[in-house]
């Protein structure tokens, strides 16, 4: 028996995915009529809603470009050029819903469109899944523009295509510089500049007349662009609405482990408070450079929230689990406001949570907050009887103490030299402490440091 090719064409897309037909049949589903209606009103565009689409009755012709902002419309052909085929060279990583691909447009590809490199998400065919993240991408990031919400520049809705283009973020994601310290580990006030945009992006989404609840906040699907400004990506599981507003609401759970709030594993209960405890979360690792989830921990420890929480309101235990690749550079008085707001954020109880509006103004003034040493670690290595220091410096600005007893400096000069080699090759091996001078270079401090 041959096996039956799945097709794409029966279910609900934008009506540029084919060609407008006006001649549609009445309907009395409320839902549907309302997109009749706001398709005829071409001249102020007005928007669409995930919950508009509960119902599979709605087809390809109910919905008008006319929705969507300064969104293109590609074919396959042409992503497929600018990727080189889709090139192994161009492979930038492959998420939940599809592989994604670098590209690059010139001036005369598009009208309209700037000379720009472009990441290109492909959707997973297999089946039937997928269909309504790559809709909800369109939907939402087709309507709403922030500074802190990746853009999408457009998609590709041709045969059993399905495609979405995004502006390119030169430096990946979160995830990647938090836990594997591609470059070395972020500062301190970096960590906080990246948590704020990402705060002011689930602000923006929270404040609309339907609030968008994102669902699936968590490092990975935060951005960085090349001065390490954050915007928000991936909206497949996100949705508008709450289940006390929307009679249409699914109570199926959906998300990563480790980052959902208890009220929505246990009952379904998903509101914008959801998204306060899942950046709760994501604060939490920034503090202590910790996965939400690490099952290779004992059991006490394998849950980020159960073993951090209850230390973020002791300042004695909050020094323990704070990053040790910080090395100590950052504004005590930051962290402990940080650890506060992580705290609330984590509250079993929604109503407890602060807003993101709340969220923002906490963190806003702790990037001025001037309490941190920026100048090179010295660890001097204290000996008994010490009657001079000698500096050897080493490059990146590292230096290495060596202290000389009285014993040492008895010795016959014939022997010093050479004894004192050998101690300075010991020295250099095992007493050298480093610092993240170096780091703060290369990953341009300065764009950070408040101005005086």
């Amino acid at each position: 028996m041959k096996p039956m090719r799945f097709s794409w064409k029966n279910i609900c897309l934008p009506i540029s995915c084919i060609n407008n037909n006006t001649n549609q049949k009445t309907t009395t589903n409320p839902s549907k009529e309302r997109l009749l209606l706001l398709s005829r009103q071409n001249s102020v565009p007005s928007k669409v809603y995930m919950s508009d689409f509960s119902n599979s009755t709605i087809s390809l012709n109910d919905l008008s470009s006319s929705f969507l902002v300064n969104i293109h419309i590609f074919t396959y052909e042409e992503l497929k050029t600018i990727t080189q085929g889709f090139s192994k060279y161009n492979y930038l990583g492959e998420g939940g819903f599809g592989e994604v691909y670098k590209g690059f447009v010139d001036d005369s590809f598009k009208t309209g469109l700037k000379a720009q490199p472009v990441a290109v998400k492909a959707l997973k065919r297999e089946g039937g899944q997928g269909h309504r993240e790559w809709l909800a991408e369109v939907i939402i990031l087709g309507q709403l523009k922030h500074p802190h919400l990746v853009n999408l520049i457009g998609y590709c809705c041709e045969d059993d295509h399905r495609l979405l283009v995004y502006e390119y973020m030169e430096r990946g994601n979160l995830e990647e510089h938090l836990f594997q310290k591609y470059g070395g580990a972020l500062p301190w006030l970096t960590r906080v500049k990246i948590l704020l945009g990402a705060a002011k992006g689930l602000e923006f989404l929270h404040k609309q007349e339907k609030p968008v609840i994102y669902r699936d906040f968590k490092p990975s699907n935060i951005l960085l662009s090349s001065d390490f400004s954050s915007k928000l990506s991936d909206f497949g599981l996100a949705t508008d609405g709450s289940e006390e507003e929307d009679s249409n609401f699914t109570k199926s759970v959906m998300g990563t482990e480790g980052y959902a709030a208890p009220e929505y594993i246990s009952a379904g209960h998903l509101t914008t408070m959801s998204d306060v405890f899942s950046f709760g979360v994501v604060l939490l690792e920034m503090l202590t450079a910790r996965n939400a989830v690490e099952k290779y921990r004992a059991k006490k420890g394998r849950n980020l929230v159960e073993w951090g929480r209850p230390m973020l309101k002791d300042p004695n235990k909050l020094e323990r689990i704070i990053d040790p690749s910080l090395e100590g550079k950052y504004s005590v008085e930051g962290i402990r406001k940080v650890a506060v707001l992580t705290y609330q954020c984590l509250s079993h109880n929604p109503k407890s949570r602060p807003t993101m509006t709340t969220v923002v103004k906490t963190l806003q003034p702790i990037l001025d907050l001037k309490d941190i040493q920026n100048g090179p670690f010295v660890y001097i290595v204290p000996v008994a009887g010490s009657i001079e220091v000698h500096d050897i410096k080493c490059k990146d600005d590292v230096k290495v103490v060596k202290e000389e007893t009285e014993k040492e400096a008895k010795v016959c000069p014939r022997h010093q030299a050479g004894r004192r080699k050998r101690r300075k090759h010991k020295a250099m091996k095992s007493r050298a402490v480093y610092s993240d001078t170096a780091l703060y270079k290369s990953l341009g401090s300065s764009l950070y440091t408040p101005a005086n």
